[in-house]
């Protein structure tokens, strides 16, 4: 059997064929000026071919290692393959930490240098993302089966105490069944909020920054006067099909422990922007919406980081360590995620919520 070659010029066929690549390719001539740039990379260096093509090298990665070049133009003068790895492109969206390999396309007529670019850090996300999926619903099962087997004998306990409680004559012992009956309904508070999450989502469209504002409202009045909530919200950021109330939980649920962690003076930023082309799970999207909550406070002790989205894992002694486990629920209904990075001074909760209507 034979094959034919697709009916449409072999120019435009190869050029599909590098649009469809996961990594950036870049073709620049001997003196290093660009002359090819294909859609991920225009996607990963966030501008348009028509923008760059004609540019310098030192220009289309003006963010990047100084030493790029230098090795660019070793590449061509000695023929050679040469690859960088962990380079920190410090591109004006994100940073991204990228493998560069620069392979010579030896042509007496038209020298070249071809440039192939692969996110490293995509790749480590995606790892990161189906750890905390797979950890995520470990957690949900887990939690539910302890609910229930929390919530019938909870029952029975404060049934007891209300019928002791009225035979007790003496108000002083009076006083322990009552504490026994506040006790209880803690913790049954506490059952229905690990069985909360379990409601499936009422999607509509709507805008996140009202939203966030109603998040940004509660908490305002809840803090201390010294803690202030910042808005840096991109106002081109398209609706989201979600449920309201259970983004509210998911989102106020984050913020509330950031005004925990700054205490009674520090800044919480409230951050939205549009990211393109995010993997989450297995799953790529070509618009997703970023919200990032940053507080200054102390940060998350390292050894906490990989379990702070577990149910009961809290770094305050008078927390429930419910709060993330729930958010990051909620937000995993409507297809996204939630991830953390924190260093003393600076941590960072980003939620990723797909903007696709097909979501809803």
């Amino acid at each position: 059997m034979t094959y034919a070659m697709p009916n449409f010029a072999p120019v435009a066929f190869y050029r599909r064929i590098l649009d469809n690549l996961s990594d950036a390719v870049l073709l620049f001539d001997p003196a290093l000026s660009l002359v090819y740039i294909n859609m991920p990379g225009e996607v990963l260096l966030a501008v348009s071919a028509r923008q760059v093509l004609g540019a310098k090298a030192d220009q289309v990665f003006l963010f990047s290692d100084q030493g790029l070049e230098a090795d660019m133009t070793r590449a061509l003068e000695s023929g050679v393959s040469l690859t960088r790895r962990n380079i920190l492109l410090a591109l004006p969206l994100h940073p991204a930490t990228v493998n560069v390999t620069m392979t010579p396309v030896l042509d007496d007529v038209s020298p070249a240098l071809l440039v192939q670019v692969q996110q490293v850090d995509r790749h480590l996300r995606i790892s990161m993302e189906e750890q905390l999926l797979a950890q995520q619903n470990a957690a949900k099962m887990l939690l539910r089966g302890l609910a229930h087997e929390i919530k019938n004998p909870l029952g029975g306990l404060r049934g007891a105490a209300q019928l002791l409680d009225r035979e007790l004559a003496d108000q002083e012992q009076r006083e322990y069944t009552k504490i026994i009956i506040e006790e209880s309904d803690r913790l049954q508070s506490l059952v229905d909020r690990m069985l909360a999450p379990n409601k499936p989502p009422q999607k509509s469209r709507l805008n996140i920054h009202r939203v966030l504002e109603r998040v940004r409202q509660l908490v305002q009045v809840e803090a201390p006067a010294g803690v202030s909530l910042i808005r840096d919200y991109d106002p081109s950021m398209p609706a989201v099909y979600g449920d309201s109330d259970q983004l509210i939980q998911a989102i106020l649920n984050i913020v509330r422990n950031a005004a925990q962690a700054v205490g009674s003076r520090g800044d919480i930023t409230i951050r939205t922007r549009i990211h393109r082309q995010v993997t989450l799970g297995n799953r790529r999207h070509p618009l997703v919406a970023k919200i990032d909550v940053i507080d200054d406070g102390p940060g998350i002790k390292p050894e906490l980081m990989n379990q702070i989205f577990y149910p009961m894992v809290t770094g305050r002694a008078e927390g429930t360590g419910l709060g993330l486990s729930i958010a990051q629920s909620l937000i995993s209904q409507h297809g996204g995620l939630v991830e953390c990075a924190s260093v003393p001074g600076n941590t960072v909760f980003s939620i990723f919520l797909p903007l696709e209507k097909e979501h809803e």
